[in-house]
């Protein structure tokens, strides 16, 4: 018997700053959407389109990382799906999301931090403190 299989891979760019919540028993919730846009042939004209994800991820890792999270930041995701099913006013909703277990930042911001391709290391240079060694200043006495 064939085991079941809910993994998401997504690259694309924030369409809101990052929102972080807590529970009442102090669990971190950081709540995100991505856009991810996309190019196919209609006839003789490539079209693009854009597809838009609702995704969130739990924990401290979520609370450490969602001050970098603005509006335009180009991020990977790697997570699963989550179905979600709730009544409200009398109507039954629901709504699936990205439950995110691995975040990248990739690049900076649409006008913004870097040029895209930097890998957002520009972002993080400023908010090093004056007691973090730079990776250059290591010794070479590596065991492996």
């Amino acid at each position: 018997m064939a085991s079941d299989l809910n993994s998401v891979a997504l690259v694309g760019r924030l369409t809101r700053d990052a929102e972080l919540k807590y529970t009442n028993s102090g669990l971190q919730i950081c709540r995100l959407s991505i856009a991810n846009n996309y190019r196919r042939k209609q006839n003789d004209q490539w079209i693009e389109e854009t597809n838009f994800f609702d995704c969130f991820m739990m924990g401290r890792r979520a609370e450490a990382i969602h001050k970098y999270l603005t509006k335009g930041t180009q991020i990977a995701i790697d997570g699963s799906l989550r179905f979600s099913k709730w009544e409200s006013d009398g109507q039954t909703r629901s709504k699936v999301e990205v439950m995110i277990n691995d975040i990248q930042l990739l690049g900076g911001t649409r006008g913004g931090y870097g040029d895209g391709g930097s890998g957002g290391g520009d972002r993080y240079e400023s908010d090093r403190g004056s007691n973090d060694t730079p990776a250059s200043d290591f010794e070479d006495d590596v065991p492996f």
